[in-house]
């Protein structure tokens, strides 16, 4: 912290200064941290030593298991994750150059982009908040060092808090509380997040802790565009301060409508930052993050649909309406191929379901649907429809005992 030690001193004196002193602060404890986790001599080198062996055990069972091959499609992830994990755990520069350099450059330069600002969008805005409070400091000295009488006096003392002066600083302490406080609060969150980055991101190796690296990235973007949103929102509200600013010095002392509408702006800025965050905790919530956090429920549910796709012959599922409304005006012919299509179904799902073995019945009602709305429907006077029917009906007496 040597480093930053004077500008911790002048940290007080202005919000570009405690901006300036959070960033020095936040960079150097990020560093140290690294480097107390997984430098040279870290204390978690043996944990990621062996985390990479449980990995490599895992993926070797896996194979011995036959759950897993070895090909192209199956190695290329695991040594792209690999490869990540470890040159972000192991390498500061790396760390530093793309986490560091992305969470905290790309909003600040994104910023700069939106407003026109040439250098640093952050550091324009917090110069713009000192002009701002420059300007109500002076307002409030000038009204204070005025001369005023006995009468005037008793009169400000009866009048309570809701004094111009007062709601004058009152507003400017919410205006400083939505702006330099949520820049600062955000980069310190910022900081404690990405000082723990190698660790959630060791978490990525294995399936069972990749919602852990998955949570943290969205907490570093959620706090990495903090800052961005303060900036874009606290410029237009800075905008609408300019007349009000200008306007509050009467002829004696601070003009009351524009403390009033100081501390309105203000108020309607901190529920703009509030509103703000909300915001950007849905944008982060719906995040998959690269398909670290899914669901393990649903990703089993899609792969024993598809397996059981693979087991299962095209059905005709069809209703009583729907049937009645396809068939009207067609022949007993017609109608009997039908239904020899849906009996073709049921007999390619009673022989596949037998062949793998698979008792669950998942996809028995549907079968069950299309022998109920093809059974339902009034006899044919084809002989072969009888016959068809006959037959339909037996295979659904089999499903139905299977099911049971």
């Amino acid at each position: 912290m040597t480093g930053c030690a004077s500008l911790t001193a002048n940290a007080s004196q202005s919000a570009a200064a405690a901006l300036r002193a959070v960033d020095c602060i936040a960079n150097e404890t990020t560093a140290s941290a690294f480097g107390r986790l997984f430098g040279s001599n870290g204390a978690l080198l043996p944990a990621l030593t062996g985390m990479l062996t449980l990995y490599i055990v895992f993926f070797a069972i896996s194979l011995l298991t036959g759950r897993s091959r070895i090909g192209i499609s199956a190695l290329t992830p695991r040594m792209l994750t690999l490869g990540i994990i470890l040159t972000f755990t192991t390498s500061w520069v790396a760390y530093q150059s793309v986490v560091w350099s992305l969470a905290i450059g790309a909003p600040d330069q994104i910023a700069s982009v939106l407003t026109g600002a040439t250098g640093s969008a952050t550091k324009i805005f917090a110069d713009r908040v000192d002009i701002i409070f420059g300007v109500i400091a002076e307002v409030a000295e000038l009204s204070s060092s005025g001369q005023q009488s006995a009468a005037n006096a008793g009169s400000a003392a009866n009048a309570g808090s809701f004094t111009p002066v007062n709601l004058m600083w009152l507003g400017a302490l919410l205006l400083l509380l939505g702006t330099v406080g949520m820049l600062v609060t955000a980069r310190i969150a910022l900081a404690i997040l990405l000082a723990l980055g190698p660790i959630f991101i060791l978490f990525g190796l294995f399936s069972g802790t990749r919602g852990l690296c998955a949570g943290w990235l969205r907490g570093l973007v959620m706090t990495a565009i903090t800052p961005l949103f303060v900036v874009l929102g606290g410029g237009l509200i800075l905008e609408l301060l300019v007349p009000v600013i200008s306007g509050l010095r009467g002829e004696n002392g601070v003009d009351g409508r524009a403390a009033i509408a100081l501390f309105l702006v203000a108020a309607v800025h901190v529920s703009l930052m509030a509103m703000t965050l909300k915001v950007i905790g849905a944008m982060v919530t719906g995040w998959s993050v690269f398909g670290l956090g899914t669901d393990t429920e649903k990703s089993d549910a899609r792969a024993f649909e598809s397996h059981a796709q693979q087991i299962q012959a095209p059905a005709i599922l069809v209703s009583q309406p729907q049937f009645e409304a396809q068939t009207q005006g067609q022949s007993a012919s017609q109608r009997a191929s039908v239904i020899s299509k849906a009996v073709t179904s049921i007999d390619a799902f009673q022989s596949g379901a037998a062949a793998k073995n698979d008792t669950r019945g998942t996809f028995t009602p549907r079968s069950i649907q299309i022998a109920d709305a093809v059974t339902s429907q009034q006899p044919f006077a084809h002989s072969r429809s009888r016959q068809l029917g006959q037959q339909m009906r037996q295979n659904q007496r089999k499903i139905k005992e299977n099911v049971r």
